[in-house]
């Protein structure tokens, strides 16, 4: 009887072995049919950005190019405003609650809705009102013929981004991606017709904002056929408006800051250095923003697996997704980052044109933003769900604050180029916090990742060798492509030689 027990025992744990490797394995397909969906978005988002970055600076002159996006940055500046964190903390909920309480789920999105119609209401008018003064104490009196077209840029942006962040909440990263490539394929189809037109920087802002009308729109009414009306409604739990509203504030603050480095830079190069510098700057931001499509759909993808599998108790499992997510990451971009400061001039020129030049300089600074943008993508969002906004937004805040002095003390001597270096900096600070915050909550195998990171270095010195060696015989676009296949051919067996692919992990995940 008691060996029969302990053969019992034994089928128990080898059950309950099996159970958790199936489990796991189908965590890791979900997670890869996810990350499939929000990557051909991604792809779907870079092309049609690359397009429109490029047709755009081939039918705009310098100045016109920067005035647009200068006009962008102000609007934007106006729609964080409007969101005022309300989106993602109520999808940071939404995923809290559909594991447990689905019945709080339509109170969540009901509270997020009508406070974000507040704000949008309040923002986009005072907008309109006072457009004009904007433009003008920002040194641009060309915005201020614009104000109503930012007031509805503000306004569709604002529920373009409640949809997209409700969506990610539920986990339907599929039904996400789709509405992003709607947007991102009107919006190319709409900006360019406009401008070809006639119609230059009014068209292509119209052109913006009738992409965040349609997708805003249709995406509204999806959420509330398919999530709100059906959905079973329990009483609402006491005091969850006001934890809604709550962790809104450190994730406002956060966005905030994120807007501060990516468009508050934009408005201050316009002001002390002319709406060509802002042109130059933008294209270096796009070619870097290019190459980092497969992490934003990564980072989108994982973000809230990390707070639901803690949430079950799966610590170990979210600390597994992250080192792996992490270290293959890194393998690419690295490399990457290295590439594209050695051909970033023949890029640019050949890309954009010669009257581009003087973003040269600036990709290349702003190619170290290539490693550091892949690491915040896999932590920041993810870290929301976890609870951490807090401690994310008080690293943000300082990094942005820091940000605006160094640019201010930088831009009007060095110009965009001062404002490139001043991103770098701050941006270093942001992303190693953004680390040590996951570190405290997964705990992350820290000398594992290190020697990873080792590894990838010297495989991208080795790279590095080859393409500047090549890179003197880039005459056109077929050398240019030569060249970036030459150095991809020598970092994969080398990459394979230290063992850093994993090709079991690889094949599980994107199978």
């Amino acid at each position: 009887m008691a060996e029969i027990g302990i053969a019992g025992k034994r089928n128990d744990q080898v059950s309950l072995i099996l159970s958790k490797n199936k489990s796991q394995m189908s965590l890791a397909s979900r997670l890869g049919d996810r990350f499939k969906y929000a990557f051909g978005a991604q792809v779907v988002s870079a092309v049609t950005g690359a397009l429109l970055a490029v047709i755009l600076a081939r039918l705009l002159d310098p100045d016109s190019y920067g005035l647009l996006f200068l006009a962008i940055s102000v609007f934007t500046i106006g729609k964080l405003m409007s969101v005022f964190g309300i989106p993602k903390s109520a999808s940071r909920f939404i995923a809290e609650y559909k594991e447990g309480d689905r019945g709080q789920v339509p109170h969540v999105l009901r509270f997020a809705f009508l406070y974000n119609l507040l704000t949008v209401s309040i923002v986009s008018t005072v907008f309109v009102i006072f457009g004009d003064r904007i433009a003008v104490l920002i040194g641009a009196g060309e915005l201020g013929s614009i104000a109503v077209l930012g007031g509805l840029f503000i306004i569709f942006g604002t529920l373009t981004a409640f949809v997209r962040a409700a969506l990610q909440g539920f986990e339907e990263i599929q039904t996400a991606s789709t509405f992003k490539i709607i947007h991102k394929i009107g919006r190319l189809i709409l900006v360019i017709g406009f401008v070809l037109a006639g119609f230059e920087v009014i068209g292509a802002l119209a052109g913006y904002v009738l992409g965040f009308a349609f997708v805003s729109s249709s995406g509204l009414v999806y959420i509330y056929a398919t999530k709100y009306r059906i959905s079973d409604v329990s009483t609402v739990e006491s005091g969850l408006n006001r934890r809604i509203f709550n962790y809104s504030i450190p994730i406002a603050f956060t966005q905030s800051s994120h807007v501060i480095d990516n468009h508050l830079d934009k408005v201050l190069i316009g002001l002390f250095a002319g709406p060509a510098a802002v042109g130059f700057y933008t294209i270096g931001k796009q070619v870097v923003n290019m190459i980092q499509t497969p992490m934003s759909a990564l980072g989108f993808t994982l973000s809230p697996t990390y707070g639901a599998e803690k949430a079950k108790g799966n610590s170990g499992t979210a600390a597994k997704i992250f080192e792996t997510a992490f270290s293959q990451s890194l393998l690419v971009y690295i490399p990457a980052a290295a590439g594209l400061v050695l051909v970033a001039e023949p890029t640019i020129v050949l890309v954009f044109g010669a009257e581009y030049s003087d973003a040269v300089p600036i990709l290349q600074v702003l190619s170290v933003l290539v490693v550091l943008q892949t690491i915040t993508k896999l932590t920041s969002h993810g870290l929301d769900y976890l609870g951490r906004a807090r401690a994310r937004a008080i690293a943000k805040a300082i990094a942005a604050i820091s940000n605006v002095i160094l640019n201010v003390l930088l831009i009007p001597v060095y110009g965009a180029l001062g404002a490139a270096v001043a991103t770098v900096i701050t941006f270093s600070f942001y992303t190693f916090v953004n680390v040590w915050i996951m570190h405290s909550e997964l705990d992350l195998r820290l000398t594992y990742l290190s020697k990873h990171i080792g590894y990838t270095t010297v495989v991208t010195v080795v790279m590095s060798g080859i393409v500047i060696y090549t890179a003197q015989y880039i005459t056109g676009f077929v050398t240019l492509f030569a060249v970036v296949g030459i150095g991809i051919a020598v970092w994969l067996p080398f990459a394979f030689a230290f063992g850093l692919i994993d090709t079991n992990k690889a094949r599980a995940f994107f199978s």
